[in-house]
């Protein structure tokens, strides 16, 4: 009787305490809409803020400015976090598989919230056997998107416990919100735009790229697995660092493809017998890609237009589409970096362990590397912790510290101090080279060096050197604009040019003679770059005019009206000479070069576009003349370009004309065909680093041989539409006969000065 007395009195409590439970369970079910809309409104303050629905509908992330080439390929990236969108289209079948059967494999059966999962992460918590499963891809993206803007202050936000009980209260408002104005498709490409996967690789696209060298939409289901097992752990499941870990985690992710249907057992099996494939992972930086040097020196015109526009470059996604052929990059990249490898051992053949920075007397420069040093910003960091007298600083620029170097069979491993290191890189060689189209403007390859992440100093725009004879021809245009026909003739021979400030000017040529006495035409002269031809057309179209005609047509630089300026004292850049160059090309219309064309913002709005700076700048009679002349280079016996391999000869206008300067600081080539002008300068870092031979160091060797190679790959790729053929003539024709075998030449005088208007058609026959 007592036992069931005891029994019915637990069996009301029990039914009591389910009826409490209930009404609890009730009142917090007719309380919750409540408690929703206070966290929503922010009654009292009590919550924080919370994303607006114009928010909700333009989630913004940093998102990486991206810069493409004129065929569509993507030359790299300016971010603070490497990150570029995507669309659901981009993204393969087998990514979003494996995406949902790992994450949420309810996705499309739920609005944000998955109540089964919930269920079953609360009861795996009460029993301490929690395994995930409570948060779905939609409330991970509101984590993602909105985490700053949910964590505002409010009051309640203080309180450990319930701080987290509204943060994820948040994120199951707003992913209602988000599932109510986007897609299923638009949020699972929002998610995997918005989660980092390691390695500097933020979103979907980003880490394909960075791990597989695919694009999103390639990705089979082992690399999807890997891909979406790092989003447990960045470290952790990392291939790259826990290569078995990551393993085992992608085995583990495709263990749910088999247990949601999408692979059978064999399938599975065969699978997960595969290694991970990890040939092509590269971490994207500024230091790889095409067009390194091109990106470096662009990115401060592009901040200086964001910053004027009201944009961030780093973070707010544009598409920078620029003049640059990536085709023509790669061809650039590849003729500089095989031909300068061969200057390189002969440099080191050359100098033989001895040191190269020499005086004017060819005898070492004292106290060269320390010098140097002094200038680095290591120096700097050394002087503001030791002081500029401590022997300190001694100390630390010659202890030996494990480093890597470049060289031209790769990185190496070894020990330098300091001012080792400054000893090894001092021997380089570098290059510059740009190739434009004429008429358009557009800069179609740019290399600034040999490797951006070891020599960060752009040789195109950045760096200007002496262009030795390649100054030549604004000599000779002068002329040539005067009313000298390319036929007239001059003789080798010295050439005294008295200076202002007294004494004389007499320029030797290369060979350290003053001539051989010989006539000769200008266009032989200029062909055989002839100083004493040079120094004689000079003398009679004077230093002003010289000046005036390389300024009309494209030099930026200051130039000095000294007679010494015809063989090219004076400092100018290879973007500079290009865009001379062109002015010949171009029926003597100078057009500046450039290269961006447009650019888009994140949704694919132009914001901006680029028109070409042109004039005419000489006459379409001035302009062919030059170009007739700078063929003369290849077409006159002992021209400096006659020997260009024939493949490029054949059926071909070339004008071509190398320089270098005195001490073979500098080699220059610049080549011109119809479609394109290209130059080329190569030396060493600094102008006392040369070679020791004028022969080894001349233009001729060190530059033509690039323009060569680069023109063979150019001509071969028929996609990219250039093709052998001549200049393109003055639209009334020429106002002399070119061939000078078919001219007549008046004998009698010596004197070597000719009035414009003594030149007539009529005397051509």
């Amino acid at each position: 009787m007592g036992l069931k007395l005891k029994l019915d009195q637990r069996h009301k409590a029990f039914k009591i305490s389910l009826k409490i439970l209930w009404i609890l369970v009730v009142c917090v079910l007719a309380l919750m809409p409540v408690y929703v809309l206070t966290v929503s409104t922010n009654f009292l303050g009590l919550y924080g803020g919370m994303p607006s629905l114009r928010a909700l509908e333009n989630p913004e992330n940093d998102l990486s400015s991206e810069l493409i080439s004129v065929d569509g390929v993507s030359l790299g990236r300016y971010y603070r976090h490497n990150r570029l969108p995507v669309t659901y289209d981009d993204l393969s079948e087998e990514l979003v598989t494996t995406l949902l059967a790992s994450e949420d494999h309810r996705f499309y059966e739920h609005s944000g919230i998955d109540f089964i999962g919930l269920l079953r992460a609360t009861a795996g918590v009460l029993t301490f056997n929690y395994a995930g499963g409570g948060s779905t891809i939609t409330m991970q993206l509101a984590e993602n998107l909105f985490k700053g803007m949910t964590e505002t202050e409010g009051k309640l936000l203080k309180v450990p416990g319930i701080r987290e009980l509204v943060i994820k209260t948040k994120e199951w408002i707003i992913s209602v919100q988000l599932e109510a104005n986007f897609t299923k498709k638009e949020i699972i490409a929002m998610y995997l735009n918005t989660v980092p996967f390691g390695n500097n690789a933020f979103g979907i696209k980003s880490a394909a790229e960075t791990y597989f060298g695919k694009e999103p939409d390639s990705l089979n289901y082992q690399e999807s697995a890997v891909l979406i097992g790092l989003l447990q752990g960045n470290t952790a499941f990392n291939p790259v660092i826990n290569y078995d870990r990551s393993l085992a985690k992608r085995n583990e992710v495709m263990n749910k493809l088999h247990r949601h249907g999408h692979l059978d057992i064999l399938g599975l099996d065969s699978l997960k017998e595969l290694p991970i494939d990890l040939s092509n992972y590269e971490v994207t930086n500024q230091n790889t890609g095409p067009a390194t040097y091109f990106r470096s020196v662009i990115r401060d015109d592009l901040m200086a237009w964001c910053k004027e526009n009201g944009y961030d470059l780093w973070e707010d996604g544009l598409k920078i589409y620029t003049t640059i052929d990536s085709r023509m990059q790669k061809y650039a990249e590849e003729a500089v970096t095989a031909h300068m490898a061969e200057v390189q051992e002969k440099f080191y053949e050359t100098w033989k362990g001895r040191d190269p920075w020499r005086d004017d007397k060819r005898n070492v420069i004292p106290n060269f590397l320390e010098s140097r040093f002094r200038k680095t910003d290591h120096y700097k960091q050394l002087v503001d912790k030791y002081g500029k007298d401590s022997d300190s600083i001694g100390i630390i620029m010659n202890t030996p510290k494990p480093m890597k170097v470049f060289s031209w069979k790769g990185e190496l491993d070894t020990v330098f101090s300091p001012l080792d290191s400054i000893k090894y890189y001092k021997h380089f060689m570098h290059a510059g080279m740009m190739s434009m189209d004429p008429r358009t403007g557009h800069i179609k390859a740019w290399v600034g060096g040999i490797n951006h992440k070891y020599f960060k100093y752009d040789h195109v725009r950045l760096g200007k050197r002496q262009p030795g004879s390649t100054f030549k021809p604004f000599v000779y245009g002068t002329a040539i604009e005067q009313g000298y026909p390319p036929c007239y003739e001059l003789v080798d021979a010295m050439v005294t040019i008295p200076l202002p400030e007294g004494g004389t000017w007499s320029p030797p040529n290369s060979d350290g003679t003053y001539g051989t006495g010989e006539k000769m035409t200008i266009r032989q002269g200029m062909a055989r770059s002839v100083n004493t031809i040079t120094a004689a057309l000079m003398k009679d179209v004077k230093p002003n005019n010289v000046v005036d005609f390389a300024k009309r047509i494209g030099i930026e630089s200051n130039l000095e009206a000294v007679p010494s300026l015809a063989l090219g004292v004076n400092d100018v850049s290879v973007f500079e000479l290009v865009g001379a160059y062109s002015t010949f090309a171009n029926l003597g219309i100078y057009t500046r070069p450039y290269f961006i064309s447009r650019i888009e913002d994140k949704n694919g709005n132009v914001i901006a576009t680029w028109i070409p700076e042109t004039r005419q700048a000489i006459s379409e009679q001035t302009a062919y003349k030059m170009l007739y002349m700078l063929r003369g280079g290849v077409e006159e016996e002992d021209g400096t370009s006659q020997y260009l391999p024939l493949e490029l000869k054949t059926d071909n206008e070339i004008g071509g004309k190398t320089g270098t300067t005195n001490n073979a600081s500098d080699g220059w080539y610049m080549g011109v065909t119809k479609d394109l002008v290209t130059g080329i300068w190569v030396g060493g870092d600094e102008r006392s680093i040369h070679f020791e031979s004028w022969y080894e160091g001349q233009g001729a060797r060190t530059a033509r041989p690039i323009w060569s190679k680069y023109m063979i790959n150019v001509y071969a790729d028929e996609e990219l539409g250039y093709e052998k053929g001549k200049f393109q003539t003055p639209v009334k024709g020429i106002d002399v006969v070119l061939d000078c075998s078919k001219y007549k030449t008046n004998n009698e005088s010596d004197s070597t000065t000719v009035e414009p208007q003594a030149w007539d058609p009529d005397d051509f026959q």
